[in-house]
Order: C-alpha cells, then structure tokens, then sequence
C-alpha cells in the first residue's frame, strides 16, 4: 500500500499527512491517560477555578471604584469642616478675634476707645461671645470700619449700633484729624464648643 500511496499526487499525499496529524492530535486530546488529555483536563480545571477569581475581582472593581468617590466626598467635607472652624472656631480665641477688630480699625483710621467683653450666651449648638464697643474718627472712616469687620473671616453680627456727633466733647483722648463722630455698638462672634465657656470673660479696654 506504501508504494501506492507514493504514486499518488502529492496534493493528495500532504492532505493524508495532514488529516493523519489532526487525528493523532485528537486522539492525544481524548484519550485517557494521555499528556495532552492530561494537560487538557487541567486546562479545564484551571477555567472553572478561574472564573469565581473573575467574578470576585468584578464585584471588586466597584468597590474601589466606590472607594475613591468616597474619598473624593471626605477630602471635599474635610474642606468645608476647615473652612467652618475658620469662620465659627471651636474654642473661644477671643484675643485673635480682638486683634482681626482691633486691626480692621487701625487700618480704617479709626480709633476704639474701649472694649468691654460681656457674658457669654450658651445655644443649643455654639456660644455667643459679644464685645461692647465705643469707637470714633472720620465719618467716611467709621463705613469703611464696618465694611472691613464684614470681610473679616470670622462670622460676626453687629447690634445696637449709636452714632452720635463729636460737637465740641472735650475728653482726654486724642482725635485723629477729621474725626467727626463717635459711636458704641456690640459685636458678637460665635464659637462651637469650650470648657469655660459657662464663666464671663474679664472686661478689657484699649485706649
């Protein structure tokens, strides 16, 4: 049969060859105990485990996806808390506070001839601290004192507001060229929490 097979055309030869190889390849699949058997089954073994691992890293996938908004929204609110504890503080910083004050007149030309601190008032979710105020200088000064107060970072209202004309007061006090009007007002600024919040703040004065 040999000989018979070498007469023929050599397309049908490499065909031959060609099949015989496909079929000792799928004989090596399906045969049991063979390697490529073997290696077959392992392969197959190494799919079923592999698609529990793809399912879980999925449902993982979301989760660090839901961790970086996460963080994204605490880096956001950790903001916000900063910017909060600026403009409404945890503790009492009364000396920072007179000082922004102090300096808003300086830089107004204005002069503060007392400030007296008075009791602090408890609410339900922070305190109020007021100053009584008595200030004066130039008429255009005092708006622009109050205009500063409003930029200042820290939150404050401002009541009880009297102005009056200098006229001819004599004090002991120098007056700052112009100055027409003089004034006492109270200013009030909040913060959240603090130990002795409940006791009154000693009276200061400035001259």
């Amino acid at each position: 049969m040999a000989p018979a097979i070498r007469n023929w055309p050599w397309p049908l030869q490499a065909l031959l060859c060609v099949g015989f190889t496909i079929m000792l390849i799928l004989a090596g699949f399906y045969i049991p105990g063979s390697p490529l058997s073997t290696i077959r089954a392992q392969l197959e073994a190494a799919q079923t485990q592999l698609q529990p691992l793809k399912d879980e890293v999925d449902s993982l996938r979301v989760y660090k996806q839901k961790k970086v908004e996460l963080q994204s929204e605490m880096d956001a609110l950790q903001k916000q808390l900063a910017t909060l504890q600026t403009i409404v503080p945890e503790d009492k910083q009364a000396d920072q506070f007179i000082l922004m004050v102090q300096g808003a007149a300086t830089n107004a030309g204005v002069s503060v001839r007392h400030l007296t601190a008075k009791p602090i008032t408890t609410q339900p979710y922070y305190f109020e601290m007021p100053f009584q105020i008595e200030a004066d200088g130039p008429y255009f000064s005092v708006l622009d004192f109050f205009s500063r107060l409003g930029r200042l970072s820290r939150i404050m209202n401002i009541g009880d507001l009297k102005l009056a004309s200098i006229g001819n007061r004599n004090d002991k006090f120098h007056m700052n060229p112009g100055t027409s009007v003089t004034g006492t007002f109270t200013i009030t600024t909040f913060f959240t929490q603090g130990a002795d919040a409940e006791s009154a703040p000693p009276a200061a004065k400035r001259r």
